[in-house]
């Protein structure tokens, strides 16, 4: 078609735009992955972080959870008492993260766009709220299990 002879070198190229966006695609998949598995460690960290404090509060507590066991508090309530108390330890920090996020979103970043949602909203503290639950539950329940006398005499 464009009459070039054979031994004359090609003077044209094709242009395949659809290469350079699967190299991106794959870039950003990995990059997403990458993201996903700090998160997790970050998440799972913080769920350490929380039962180890749990576990330093009923280690402290151990007289007053002996004092109200004697005095009739039921193991739920005892179980409710620590559970919400590490749900309510990871929301504050739920929320603390979210304040910065909300406050990164001030930052001017040229083209690029960062909005939070009432739906990331929802996720964040939803997820921390179930990372507090699941972090206090041991704790939670080890303080319930308490035996009254020995509690009170530590």
């Amino acid at each position: 078609v464009r009459k070039l002879k054979p031994s004359a070198e090609d003077n044209f190229a094709i242009n395949e735009t659809s290469i350079i966006t699967q190299g991106f695609d794959s870039l950003f998949r990995t990059i997403g992955i990458v993201g996903w598995i700090i998160g997790g460690f970050s998440l799972l960290v913080g769920g350490f972080g929380i039962a180890n404090i749990m576990f330093v509060s009923v280690k402290e507590r151990t007289s007053i959870i002996g004092l109200q066991k004697s005095l009739g508090a039921r193991n739920f309530f005892i179980l409710f008492q620590f559970l919400f108390e590490a749900i309510f330890l990871s929301l504050i920090g739920g929320l603390a993260g979210l304040s910065l996020v909300y406050l990164c979103t001030f930052i001017p970043l040229g083209s690029l766009e960062v909005n939070l949602t009432v739906k990331n909203i929802v996720l964040g503290l939803g997820v921390s709220s179930v990372i507090g639950m699941v972090a206090g539950i041991v704790p939670a329940a080890v303080a319930a299990r308490l035996d009254p006398v020995a509690a009170i005499r530590q």
